[in-house]
């Protein structure tokens, strides 16, 4: 299953390396997930449950991909490293862990700014801050930094400040890049678990416990993808639309041979270019809407490519014993509902589901954030003011956990809140000041297309009073 040729990518794997799933001997490569090297084993199924269940998102926030290492239980596969000679072994939620659950070591550190999350916004936060000589930490749950954007292959528009015509693994590695020669300290494989007294972040860092003490944060932690519910929705080979980008474009892994993506939105117009691209063949794409929600110029590429984009049409189920075998959709009316007799039925071993993304901002809720319910953001986000201040002083949100939008004003909203938060330390600096006005100033053109009229009335619905 892994991909020779690309039209883009070129994967730069590692070393060989070998360790043993439930026995046998899995092959990988040093800089890959578990997750990625089983798939590319042919394992579908990682989990010991009563039904096969195959991982969902592929980046740490199902229970689909949850599995034994070395003893230690709930180990998420997706995020983490494959290593030669490990054992990994088959989830049983019943079975007690022999492996460390609690950090054996605590470390105290100081900052100024600490980000929560590595991605576009995240990144972003940490360089307009580290640029003011303020000591910077990022904590990343991943074993590597980038978020989302290291698994995105086409070009951005926009103007070359916004990395318009860069693809977005290119972005990724640019800011990153960045970062660090800025002195920014990047944490992998560290989860911000909690929010105490006084300020401190909980880190469990690679099995150490940080305690850390900020002057600011920042909150980039993103988005998850939307689950649907139908028959055979758990099946291995039902998966978020990312979770085949980061299988395929990530790892050079092809997620299935053929494949039927619901949602015909910007994503899943999207994804099923790079399917194609990665040489899976796609069946069709599913719109309950009677129009296609997306840009044009992606809808345009695969339907000359003989892709179907089928309109007021829903998924029923999916079939298989083992893994996804077929998938049956139906025609909608105007309710919704499928109508009887308008069935198709499609060989297929992948069902990918692009039908929205959730804001994860969990942390900010334990935080003391108010935080409200927003459709139009795509679900609980925090209330914040136009410098992405939350209502908990000195604490800023940015990217998809303040409203789920396009990477560019992931960017735009992290500077924001990167530029805030050396505000709140150094003071309001001049050129602080206006370099903040002048990125307002650039989010407000990039949020003037028609994809934003939604967004726009929950940032409304949201907004604290200055």
């Amino acid at each position: 299953m892994r991909i020779s040729e690309h039209p883009i990518l070129t994967f730069k794997r590692g070393r060989e390396l070998r360790f043993y799933f439930n026995g046998k001997p899995i092959e990988g490569f040093e800089g890959e997930s578990i997750a990625a090297a089983l798939w590319a084993s042919g394992v579908r199924s990682f989990r010991n449950t009563p039904e096969p269940q195959g991982p969902f998102c592929m980046i740490g926030y199902c229970s689909g991909c949850m599995v034994r290492v070395n003893g230690k239980s709930k180990v998420r596969a997706c995020i983490e490293p494959a290593m030669d000679g490990i054992i990994v072994e088959s989830d049983v939620a019943s079975l007690p862990s022999t492996g460390e659950e609690v950090p054996s070591e605590s470390e105290e550190i100081l900052a100024d700014v600490v980000i929560v999350g590595s991605g576009p916004s995240g990144l972003s936060a940490a360089i307009s801050a580290a640029k003011r000589g303020l000591k910077v930490v990022v904590f990343e749950r991943h074993f590597r930094p980038g978020g989302q954007l290291v698994k995105q292959t086409h070009k951005f528009f926009g103007s070359g400040e916004l990395f318009g015509g860069l693809r977005g693994f290119q972005i990724a590695e640019k800011l990153v890049k960045e970062a660090e020669e800025l002195g920014v300290k990047i944490y992998t494989r560290s989860s911000v678990f909690g929010w105490f007294s006084e300020g401190v972040l909980a880190v469990n860092s690679n099995g150490r416990l940080l305690r850390v003490k900020p002057r600011a944060v920042v909150v980039g932690t993103g988005a998850v993808e939307r689950f649907l519910p139908f028959p055979g929705n758990t099946l291995p080979g039902v998966m978020g639309a990312g979770a085949a980008q980061t299988l395929m474009n990530e790892y050079g892994v092809k997620p299935g041979e053929r494949a039927v993506v619901v949602g015909a939105g910007n994503v899943g117009l999207i994804v099923s270019y790079q399917l194609l691209q990665a040489g899976v063949d796609v069946a069709a794409i599913v719109e309950v809407r009677p129009e296609i929600g997306g840009w044009f110029v992606h809808a345009a590429k695969v339907r000359r490519l003989g892709v179907p984009i089928l309109t007021e049409h829903t998924v029923l189920r999916a079939e298989g014993s083992s893994h996804v075998e077929k998938v049956v959709v139906a025609r909608v009316g105007r309710d919704y509902q499928p109508i009887e007799g308008s069935e198709k039925v499609f060989d297929a071993d992948l069902l990918l589901l692009a039908v929205g993304l959730t804001p994860e901002a969990r942390l900010l809720a334990e935080m003391g954030a108010k935080m409200v319910w927003s459709s139009e953001l795509g679900g609980y986000v925090p209330y914040r003011n136009k410098y992405m201040e939350t209502s908990v002083p000195g604490v800023y949100v940015a990217g998809d956990a303040s409203g789920v939008e396009e990477a560019t004003t992931a960017l735009l909203t992290g500077r924001i809140a990167g530029l805030s938060a050396t505000i709140s330390i150094l003071g309001p600096q001049k050129e602080l000041v206006e370099e903040r006005e002048e990125t307002l100033r650039l989010l407000e053109e990039v949020r003037g297309t028609q994809f934003s009229v939604k967004i726009l009335e929950g940032q409304k619905k949201v907004s604290l009073n200055v």
